[in-house]
């Protein structure tokens, strides 16, 4: 996962911000291709980052569900934790919990470099990325 965007719309000026901060992100490694759900705003927001030279021209967008399938099972193990809860109060508690989780998630699945290795290492990078007093 390069990053998330949590809002409660989806329109294209939040498509065009979440592909920007990604983007931004990943400036190093341009995609030769993007994948996304069929919302009809990703499109808009794709053609005005090629417009804006932020994405190559030659930049593939797949709408196809089977290729999304990876991603949006990803996303159950979020779901299941998220459920029980009966959702989120506002858009900061459940955005602040999100991350959190995300966060340990790739840490778990030794995605994340700058963590040391075993439960000591987890627990002192965690502390660390959230300013927690240890």
């Amino acid at each position: 996962m390069i990053d998330f965007m949590l809002l409660d719309r989806r329109n294209t000026c939040a498509a065009h911000r979440f592909l920007g901060k990604a983007l931004k992100k990943m400036r190093n490694w341009p995609p030769h291709s993007i994948t996304t759900d069929k919302l009809g705003s990703y499109p808009k927001a794709i053609r005005r980052l090629q417009r804006e030279g932020k994405l190559p021209q030659d930049t593939k967008h797949r709408t196809s569900k089977y290729l999304n399938n990876i991603i949006e099972a990803d996303h159950g193990g979020l779901k299941r934790v998220i459920r029980p809860t009966c959702g989120f109060k506002t858009m900061r508690t459940a955005s602040a919990t999100i991350k959190g989780f995300e966060v340990t998630r790739m840490i778990r699945r030794r995605h994340c470099l700058l963590c040391k290795p075993k439960v000591a290492g987890e627990v002192q990078f965690i502390n660390k990325l959230f300013n927690v007093a240890a």
